[in-house]
């Protein structure tokens, strides 16, 4: 209730981005404080337990939880967010290049609707600051996935040596990479989803994570994160070519430029759009994928879960691990324990000994 009686109106009269930046250096500052990373354990922390523990893509996660890309771009506040519940956290997008983004405002809150919709545009201080944050980390209490995109200034054609070269600088730091193609505020990006442009992003891609795994000895996986708005057959095209290009598994989904339903002036923003109103599409997609690769694709579920049965319907649908973003702005770091707890409650309700167990349950 800390968060909900006090942070949350406090944060919520200042601007989006502000309140965002004075939240991540508030969790770098508050973890590098003597006995700061306890202090937050002990108010937010989520202990680990057999049945919610999941092992995937060679990595083990001690809950199922995670923050999604987009708030620690930089890498600014790992062991913060690694204190507060989470079980493991995507940090970026990053860029080969540091970049400003698109020009503010660029973040909106749309509370009628639990919803936010930015055009951060990638702004972020790039792949070497980056790695030096990374680096500086002795102990890791969580996986961090770090998520690539292209610079703003570089054309399709050659995206694909901006995703190269991210990974080769941050191979040996990241436990697994997510390539993002699906971000709606970078122009142009999202046509890499489709046709040839996306076989041949993947084959480099890959080519690349392959010359890195042999030169350091490291074995990483590579996920793609793809965009809600597509039609059944473009989903479908896109599942068939990710899976014959070797992709270790795919995040459904990133933000939406729909904006059905919605009753906040702020609607008609231009961005992505995150939180409740793409909780439904979401999960859809998820449940899509899960049946046209008959559960051998691992699906991380992103978008609109606020509550542990939003989480637990993306897990049955086919989710092995889900992620949150929106629901930490609006429910503030008690939301992990929540999910947490409630997750637990529904897994023994239906019976399931693990998590694990309970992944695809809908399709049985």
């Amino acid at each position: 209730m800390l968060y909900r009686n006090f942070g949350k109106p406090i944060f919520f009269k200042m601007d989006p981005e502000k309140a965002h930046h004075l939240v991540v250096g508030g969790l770098d500052k508050a973890a590098f404080m003597p006995g700061g990373s306890a202090a937050l354990r002990l108010m937010y922390g989520v202990p680990e337990t057999a049945d919610m523990a999941v092992d995937l893509f060679g990595v083990h996660f001690p809950t199922p939880v995670g923050l999604a890309a987009g708030l620690d771009k930089n890498a600014a506040a790992v062991p913060g967010f690694s204190s507060i519940g989470f079980g493991f956290m995507e940090v970026g997008t990053v860029t080969p290049k540091g970049q400003p983004g698109n020009e503010s405002p660029r973040l909106f809150r749309l509370p009628s609707d639990e919803a936010l919709i930015n055009r951060m545009g990638f702004n972020n201080e790039g792949a070497e600051a980056m790695v030096q944050r990374l680096k500086a980390l002795k102990h890791r209490r969580i996986p961090v996935a770090v998520n690539i995109g292209r610079n703003k200034a570089t054309n399709n054609e050659a995206a694909h040596e901006d995703y190269r070269q991210c990974i080769r600088t941050l191979y040996p730091y990241g436990d697994f990479f997510v390539v993002n193609i699906s971000s709606p505020n970078t122009p142009d990006l999202r046509s890499l989803q489709h046709g040839s442009e996306l076989s041949f992003l993947l084959a480099q891609v890959k080519e690349e994570m392959e010359i890195q795994r042999k030169a350091t000895g490291l074995n990483k996986s590579l996920l793609v994160k793809i965009a809600p708005d597509v039609s059944d057959t473009e989903l479908e095209y896109m599942v068939h070519t990710l899976t014959e290009a070797g992709m270790d598994g795919i995040i459904a989904t990133n933000t939406t430029i729909t904006r059905e339903g919605l009753s906040h002036e702020k609607a008609g923003e231009a961005g992505g759009l995150s939180g409740k109103p793409l909780r439904d599409r979401s999960t859809e997609i998820i449940r899509k994928i899960y049946s046209q690769t008959g559960g051998k694709m691992p699906i991380i579920g992103s978008g609109g879960i606020f509550t542990s049965q939003d989480a637990y319907d993306k897990i049955r649908a086919g989710a092995s691990l889900v992620e949150i973003y929106t629901a930490l702005i609006y429910e503030g770091p008690e939301v992990n324990r929540k999910l947490h707890a409630g997750l637990r409650q529904l897994l023994r309700r239906d019976g399931f000994r693990t998590l694990s167990e309970a992944v695809g349950a809908d399709h049985h």
